[in-house]
């Protein structure tokens, strides 16, 4: 069993930025791969960026603003946003899944409650 908890939404202006954390409990940590996903109000929930063993993975949306990274020794995987959009507004889940780290949400089999970010303009 995996848990995992989000942290660092909150409040900023456009072009500003953010930092989400994830932190995960469990003592495999290394061998999951890992995604950001977020899903604005009245919206299905989408793809953000993923990392595991096979490879870095951003949505085109997010691409040269965001940047997932992760740290096994903390158990914690990051989202530095720059360059916020009031369209980057939404709440943003992380999300376990052992092995690789799909784009696709159903694949996932451990989420977050999730962290707000509200982007103004």
């Amino acid at each position: 069993q995996v848990q995992l908890v989000e942290s660092g939404g909150g409040l900023v202006q456009a072009g500003g930025s953010l930092r989400l954390s994830c932190a995960a409990s469990g003592h495999t940590f290394s061998s999951y791969g890992m995604g950001w996903f977020r899903q604005a109000p009245g919206k299905e929930r989408e793809f953000v960026a993923a990392i595991s063993w096979s490879g870095i993975f951003y949505t085109d949306s997010v691409k040269g603003r965001f940047t997932i990274s992760r740290d096994n020794a903390k158990n914690t995987v990051y989202l530095q946003m720059n360059s916020l959009k009031p369209e980057d507004t939404a709440v943003y889940y992380c999300a376990a899944k052992r092995g690789i780290a799909p784009i696709t949400a159903t694949a996932y089999d451990y989420w977050g409650q999730g962290t707000q970010v509200t982007v103004s303009s």
